[in-house]
């Protein structure tokens, strides 16, 4: 599934952090970071881009990968993918039907 997580079953998704608050937490590092190495560049000069790749590894990568992660995050035992006969399908894990 995801090159990070070892396969699906591995018990963590790829991009997704433990908890929520600690995956927003992530993700204010890793934006505030980014942004500080872009906007503070005028004033401190070429030495604050060294806070972007901070940022980046707060991110895991880019905003994208982070935004995968959330996205994972809040999806989780929501849904479900099950195969069978070769043929995928998404279905609604037990936090879906208590939600839904």
């Amino acid at each position: 599934m995801s090159g990070r997580d070892g396969g699906a079953g591995a018990g963590r998704d790829g991009y997704a952090s433990a908890t929520l608050p600690r995956h927003l937490l992530r993700g204010a590092v890793g934006f505030g970071a980014v942004a500080a190495g872009f906007g503070l560049l005028p004033v401190f000069g070429p030495v604050v881009l060294l806070a972007v790749p901070i940022g980046l590894v707060a991110l895991r990568g880019c905003p994208l990968c982070w935004t995968v992660g959330l996205l994972q995050l809040l999806s989780r035992g929501r849904l479900r993918r099950t195969c069978r006969d070769g043929r995928c399908t998404l279905e609604r894990g037990s936090r879906g039907r208590a939600a839904g």
